[in-house]
């Protein structure tokens, strides 16, 4: 065989390989690109500060270097990079603080359902007491903050440890659900 024979023989048989591998189904195509713009969020912002507020009243602030609002069937939001949130009472008297590395929010249609943060999280309420847990979750309808996961309290008294807890929102009642050590801290007088 000559080296024209070859070369066409070659580039015939590329070609057909090529014409024959080169199917798109409409529906496998659309199904991807829908599977990558379900991770993709509709809004985000950068150095975000938001206020919430109930009857005409501020009751929180929320900051983040980053936020990002994804929509759908449960449209929410995520701070991948952390928040900080300030509760306020009804006097604008800041009740509780709360930090973490991470969180995210789930809207229920007519506002926050409920919110969770992890990572480093620390709650400190009016009084001072300490909060320490991997992960804490707040329910809007029922005011209230739980996670199962370990926590430590650290009051001016003492020191407490367990898994689980329930709380109000602005951490100024609580309770361990498993309790697992209590060290009483006294301050010697100099």
């Amino acid at each position: 065989m000559s080296f024209k024979k070859h070369t066409l023989l070659f580039f015939t048989f590329a070609l057909l390989l090529a014409f024959s591998s080169c199917e798109n189904d409409i529906a496998v195509v659309n199904s991807i690109t829908a599977e990558g713009e379900k991770n993709l969020p509709i809004q985000s912002d950068k150095n975000v500060q938001t206020i919430y507020s109930d009857s005409a009243q501020v009751r929180a602030k929320l900051t983040a270097p980053v936020m990002n609002r994804y929509a759908g069937k449960k449209p929410y939001m995520e701070l991948p990079k952390g928040m900080e949130v300030i509760f306020f009472d009804e006097h604008q008297n800041q009740q509780t603080k709360l930090t973490a590395d991470y969180g995210i929010g789930f809207d229920n249609g007519n506002g926050m359902e409920h919110m969770e943060a992890k990572r480093n999280v620390v709650v400190i309420n009016q009084k001072g007491d300490k909060l320490n847990t991997e992960h804490l979750i707040w329910n809007a309808v029922t005011k209230k903050i739980f996670t199962n996961e370990f926590v430590k309290i650290t009051t001016k008294d003492e020191i407490l440890w367990g898994d689980g807890l329930i709380a109000n929102q602005d951490f100024s009642d609580y309770e361990i659900k498993n309790p697992k050590g209590q060290v009483s801290v006294k301050e010697e007088n100099k």
